[in-house]
């Protein structure tokens, strides 16, 4: 049996054999060539330190290209896939479908998983689809090539993976600076607002993965209340309240920090980790709510009912259409819906996770992105975890939306007027 490297020697050779596989002069497709042909080889992790490194000296042009090759070279083997079809059309057994199974994954999915054994791998492949992403826009053919990162990546990011962390003023500043930078729905102006946030009635929590163990991929902040809360802007300004008292936890922003791990699911999980810790920390708590934006609400409205908007630079000049506006909110999120889910992104997110939409709030967040996005209304989505499967049953199989009475009687009068 050959011996594995043990010595200082060893290891020393291995590090300079590794160096002398990098020839600048070979291209980016050259080296990836070289990558899978060096499959289980030692050198591999630095080919693919190398690529990773050309990769991201490359200006959009470059990238597109590289992309493009990913598509066009590194797909399934043909002759392979071609007989393991024939093979499973004759014997269509477990063992012939698992053959036939791995004939048809396309090589580049092999490619990103041996790139990802370079130092600092992870991190360099989340930003390689994060470029992709951009460029997906205006060049759709690129989707199997996208496919095949979020599909490696719905494996490596898996809820098993994740560390759950809350975050405090003591937590390390590099990673608070991070909560401020990523920060997606209520900006954060400044570290006195930070500090705010993470005081003794509030709570940050955030889901990590082991091999990023300085990023979050997501956060959720929390703000420990006597009730259901009907505006940000006092929970964002309002004085220190005693956390014995609360017998509500309001999740008011949940931030998602990597773009290039769009389409990964971490809010559900985060959402109801974050609801089992605190009811552990504190069991006083009865009601688990959102505060959350309508972002879809003002665009749909400008199509479908121009006629109630008026000056959104002033809270003041919305109070005469408050009625109107409230309802047509309440009509838009319970039943305008693009196929079987409903048009707003974040109801469709809160509903899918089984929450209710419980109450359509004033004047809840009278910011100018308030205003523009909704008009300053703003949602609660109450997550009662005695209902929280049959309603995710219900949205997921009929696109049943549940709703408060209220809500249901709003929606009505909406639905009257659009």
């Amino acid at each position: 049996m050959p011996r594995l490297w043990s010595t200082l020697d060893d290891l020393l050779n291995l590090g300079l054999e590794a160096r002398l596989f990098r020839r600048t002069e070979r291209t980016i497709g050259e080296l990836a060539v070289e990558i899978m042909n060096r499959w289980g080889e030692a050198s591999v992790t630095a080919l693919a330190e190398e690529l990773l490194t050309d990769y991201a000296s490359l200006d959009d042009q470059g990238k597109l290209e590289f992309f493009l090759l990913l598509l066009a070279d590194f797909g399934p083997d043909q002759a392979s896939l071609d007989t393991a079809i024939h093979a499973y059309l004759e014997d269509k057994t477990p063992e012939v479908a698992h053959e036939l199974d791995r004939a048809s994954e396309p090589r580049r999915q092999g490619l990103i998983r041996l790139l990802n054994t370079a130092p600092g791998g992870t991190a360099s492949l989340i930003a390689m689809r994060e470029d992709l992403l951009v460029l997906l826009k205006d060049n759709p053919t690129l989707r199997p090539v996208d496919n095949d990162f979020e599909h490696l990546f719905a494996s490596w990011f898996n809820r098993g993976f994740l560390q759950i962390r809350r975050m405090d003023w003591s937590t390390p500043a590099n990673i608070l600076e991070k909560i401020i930078a990523y920060e997606a729905v209520h900006e954060v102006r400044d570290w006195n607002d930070l500090r705010r946030r993470l005081q003794e009635d509030r709570r940050c929590f955030g889901f990590f993965h082991p091999v990023l163990p300085d990023e979050p991929l997501i956060f959720v902040e929390v703000a420990l209340t006597v009730g259901l809360a009907a505006s940000v802007d006092a929970l964002l300004d309002g004085e220190v309240s005693a956390t014995q008292q609360a017998d509500t936890a309001i999740f008011y922003s949940i931030s998602n920090c990597q773009k290039g791990l769009k389409n990964i699911a971490f809010g559900n999980f985060l959402i109801k980790q974050v609801v089992a810790e605190l009811r552990q920390e504190l069991p006083q708590l009865t009601q688990f709510s959102t505060l959350s934006p309508v972002p879809g609400f003002l665009s749909w409205l400008e199509t479908s009912a121009p006629h109630v908007l008026d000056d959104l630079e002033d809270a003041t000049e919305l109070e005469p259409s408050r009625d109107e506006l409230l309802g047509l909110c309440a009509h838009y999120l319970a039943d305008c819906k693009k196929g079987l889910f409903p048009l707003d992104p974040v109801a469709r997110f809160h509903l899918r996770n089984g929450a209710v939409l419980e109450r359509i709030n004033w004047q809840a967040n009278t910011s100018p992105a308030g205003l523009q996005q909704s008009a300053g209304i703003m949602v609660n989505y109450l997550y009662d975890e005695r209902r929280l499967a049959t309603n995710h049953e219900a949205f997921v199989a009929r696109g049943e939306v549940r709703t408060s009475s209220a809500v249901a009687a709003l929606a009505r009068k909406g639905k009257e007027l659009a």
